[in-house]
């Protein structure tokens, strides 16, 4: 959305107070520790961007609140299995070989959108090392929850998701809906029949550059919209507004435990 599409479409120009009032509204306070998935066009046209939807959910959760982004780097990855789009075969061992390693601070994110791209850079947020799904954490918790990100699975046990499901973070949605809330994925990694695929990374290993083979789980968000409706079926969930989005907070294991619930009876392979 441009914007002048955004301009156009927005009641009012939404001020970092106004911002604040709406997340209290729905249920954000003082000490929590969240998730934040978002999309900045859709929150409306807001004085300050990227920069004061960041500052609102900081003022909300206070010094006690840890913050985490996912801030995953897709391109990172085994290019014979891109899809979107697709590159020549011929082109595979030369982005291999030539694709630079994965850097906390130079590694760019892919598809996560401004308010994931200020946050990975803001003072003080830490980055977990994982080339293809790291998460940047702020806040009391940030560097337990980022250390040791294990390589395979990426949300497995030794992930910076299970820690979060662990220490019952909640999910913010803001302005996204289910389709990003990247906590079911940590069910695909609880179900005994998952696919799985092979892929790699350029990483740095012993001070060296090198092209990294692994195994991962072949992740599917695409029924976690409906996974999401059938949640709210059955669960309370606050509901509400920022700016001109749409917004949820959600317990992280509850949506995880009923993700891997409703996976197990209607994923079949």
């Amino acid at each position: 959305m441009s914007e002048f599409d955004i301009v156009k479409s927005s009641k009012k120009a939404y001020t970092k107070e106004m911002l604040i009032d709406n997340l209290r509204d729905l249920g954000l306070k003082a000490g929590d520790n969240i998730l934040v998935h978002s999309s900045l066009s859709k929150l409306g046209w807001i004085i300050g961007a990227e920069r004061t939807v960041l500052s609102a959910i900081m003022e909300t959760v206070g010094v006690n609140g840890t913050i985490v982004m996912p801030c995953f780097s897709g391109d990172n990855s085994d290019p014979l299995n891109w899809q979107h789009p697709p590159v020549p075969k011929e082109w595979i061992e030369s982005i291999k070989d030539n694709m630079p390693p994965f850097d906390i601070t130079l590694s760019s994110t892919r598809n996560m959108g401004k308010i994931v791209d200020l946050f990975r850079h803001y003072p003080g947020v830490k980055r977990s090392y994982h080339p293809q799904v790291s998460f940047c954490a702020y806040g009391p918790m940030a560097e337990e929850l980022i250390e040791n990100h294990q390589l395979s699975p990426g949300f497995g046990e030794e992930s910076p998701l299970q820690r979060m499901y662990q220490k019952r973070f909640k999910v913010l949605l803001l302005g996204v809906g289910y389709g990003n809330c990247t906590c079911m994925h940590l069910a695909e990694v609880y179900l005994n029949d998952k696919k799985l695929i092979n892929t790699g990374s350029r990483i740095i290993k012993n001070g060296q550059s090198i092209w990294q083979p692994y195994i991962e789980i072949n992740h599917d968000d695409s029924d976690f919209d409906v996974i999401g409706k059938d949640y709210e079926k059955e669960n309370l969930i606050s509901k509400g507004n920022v700016g001109e989005g749409v917004a949820r907070l959600i317990d992280m294991q509850t949506i995880t435990d009923f993700a891997y619930r409703w996976m197990k009876i209607n994923r079949i392979y």
